[in-house]
Parts: structure tokens; sequence; C-alpha cells
């Protein structure tokens, strides 16, 4: 049977483009629309909070894939750009996110460098699969990844 979980945020109005969120986690910010909405410069956005949610879960997921397939991660960064469509009556859709990780890893015992790539791989396809964020949404989503593996 299919378990649920439920999480929340709660947010209110500051005044003139201002909102306060209370993550039901704990953090707290304020945000606004960005500047092409005729929101604040340098503050948190619905459409940062958005990218970064997939950002956040892929890495997230990543790192299980990694324990799961003993994968000797050393260092994993991952720059994630949403492409926003503007439609002329104003509607919008995030159209694709593209993700940019940079990954580095230590090759098996073994030191079959091309056999540890192939693994990596094969996580950051787990990654992107059980990511509950990137199946949530309707974007198109691609990864081109950066891998280095180490000797040990």
């Amino acid at each position: 049977m299919a378990k649920t979980a439920i999480y929340h945020t709660e947010v209110s109005w500051r005044g003139e483009h201002w909102g306060h969120i209370v993550m039901g986690n704990g953090p707290q910010m304020m945000f606004s629309a960005p500047p092409d909405a005729y929101g604040q410069a340098g503050v948190f956005t619905p459409e940062d909070a958005f990218v970064a949610a997939a950002n956040t879960c892929v890495m997230m997921m990543f790192l299980w894939a990694c324990e799961r397939f003993k994968i000797d991660l050393v260092d994993y960064r991952c720059r994630t750009e949403g492409t926003k469509k503007i439609e002329i009556d104003r509607t919008e859709i995030f159209t694709h996110l593209r993700f940019w990780p940079e990954i580095v890893v230590r090759a098996d015992a073994d030191g079959d460098a091309a056999g540890t790539e192939k693994r990596v791989r094969k996580a950051l396809a787990s990654a992107q699969k059980y990511s509950l964020v990137a199946n949530s949404v309707k974007s198109e989503i691609s990864v081109e990844p950066t891998i280095t593996v180490r000797e040990r």
C-alpha cells in the first residue's frame, strides 16, 4: 500500500511586492517576485525556489545512489538553469531545466576508471529517476555532467 507524507509552508504578504515564507522544516525568509515581474532584486523568488527544489532534490538522490552503488564521492557541485517562457498573454511556464553537475569520485579499488564512470552515470540516471521534484515537473530535463575519476 502506498504511503503519504505531507509538507507545508506558510506565506504572508508584507506589503508591496514582499512576502515572508516559513517552511515546515523550520527555515524562514523574505521573498519577492523577480525584478522582471515587478519584484525586488537580490532576494529569494518563487522561480529561484522552483529551480533550487529540483537541483537540491536531484543532488540528495545522487548521494543516495552513490551509497547504493558504493561510489567513493569526493565532490559534487551542480549549476542548474530553468528556462521560463512568457506567453503574449503573460502566462508563464518553465519549459526546461538544465543540470550541469561536476562530479569527482575515486576510482574503484581495481583502478577501472571507465567502470567507475559508468557507475557514476548510472547513479545520475537513478537520481533523476527517483527525484520527487524532477518527477513532479512538466519541464524537459537535461543533465550534462562533468565526471572526474581520481586514482586511489
